[in-house]
């Protein structure tokens, strides 16, 4: 019989919380659709195009409110458990509020590690595509900036032309063996600087150890500068902040090509950030159900769930904002980022673990 019930429990749990993401798919891909639709409003392309962006992109997102669908989904789940009197007679057999609620959380627990180890990397893939092709039609391609094998590379128009930058790695704000290729509007090679470091610090890149080639109707003359200066589009906050996208990077991936995506110029405080943040979320996940269960389990009597949707609404909202408040924290060098991914989820254990000995009286 306990077989049974436990069966029971598990099954519709896992139902409840598969209804609650098809609500917020189906919402994530209507308000995101008139997003896309807006982007592709004056360019040529197919009707079709919205629509599949849209789909691509909603998966990764329902990744990141995923803490919210299992509070909503073990309310929903509860509540109908107590006001249908399965509660009272799951009690009869055995089953304490305690108990309920381990077999609830372990499930949402395990249920975060098989999504960052089987469905993060597909989700990752499929925001990749969906990144590669906004940028195919972003107006915007003739400012570039990627990361690859090769290192650093930087397109951007200049007064006179255009500006190519390669850069074999990314230190900080310092970047190491730079090399400046200035063309004129006809692509031609008008000169190349060639510098072992530059500062990026600010749109303003000084450069050191420079050797200056200047091309002239087939004549090459060569310069040799200690320091020079450039104005670029770019400086380092805004380098580092086009590759804080870490949707496009998985769980598996973070951990295998940790060493290999800082030496391409990834920043290692950010990396930290996603892969603890990652970490971080089927403990969350484990800890929203404990949420759920202290405030629907306090008693066995039927009761109004329009109160307990908005006390669900509410904690939401302030776990949001509290979340969004560490990560600032961490942000401003107040805590390091590493810890502000931990925050919410060392806060929302103290309040849980109250709450789930009261209940577990009851």
């Amino acid at each position: 019989m306990k077989k049974i019930l436990f069966n029971y429990l598990l099954s519709n749990y896992l139902m409840t919380i598969f209804k609650v993401t098809l609500i917020a798919y189906s919402f994530g891909l209507i308000l995101n659709l008139f997003e896309e639709i807006e982007f592709f409003k004056n360019i040529n392309s197919s009707l079709f195009m919205p629509v599949a962006l849209t789909a691509l992109y909603i998966p990764s997102l329902i990744i990141k409110l995923l803490h919210f669908i299992i509070l909503i989904a073990s309310m929903w789940f509860l509540l109908k458990l107590r006001n249908t009197k399965d509660l009272l007679t799951l009690k009869v057999f055995g089953y304490s509020n305690l108990k309920i609620f381990l077999i609830l959380a372990t499930t949402s627990f395990i249920l975060g590690w098989i999504i960052l180890f089987a469905l993060n990397p597909v989700t990752s893939a499929m925001m990749k595509y969906y990144e590669k092709t906004k940028s195919e039609y972003s107006r915007d391609i003739d400012h570039l900036v990627t990361i690859n094998k090769n290192g650093l590379w930087i397109k951007e128009n200049t007064t006179k032309g255009q500006r190519i930058i390669t850069a074999d790695e990314t230190r900080d704000k310092i970047l190491k063996n730079v090399t400046v290729f200035n063309l004129d509007n006809n692509y031609a090679l008008i000169e190349k600087i060639s510098s072992e470091t530059a500062d990026i610090t600010d749109n303003q890149w000084s450069l050191n150890k420079v050797t200056i080639s200047t091309f002239d109707k087939g004549l090459v003359t060569e310069e040799s500068l200690e320091n020079y200066t450039i104005q670029s589009k770019y400086d380092f906050k805004k380098i580092t902040s086009l590759f804080r996208n870490f949707e496009t990077m998985s769980f598996i991936e973070l951990i295998l090509d940790y060493k290999d995506l800082q030496n391409k110029g990834y920043n290692k405080t950010y990396l930290d950030q996603n892969l603890n943040s990652m970490l971080a979320m089927p403990f969350f996940l484990f800890l929203m159900t404990g949420l759920a269960s202290i405030l629907t389990m306090n008693t066995l009597k039927r009761s109004n769930n329009f109160t307990f949707i908005i006390a669900g609404l509410v904690a939401c909202v302030v776990i949001y904002y509290f979340n969004n408040l560490s990560l600032a924290l961490g942000q401003t060098n107040r805590i390091s980022l590493s810890l502000a991914a931990w925050m919410p989820v060392l806060v929302v254990t103290l309040f849980s673990s109250i709450g789930i000995l009261q209940i577990n009286e009851k």
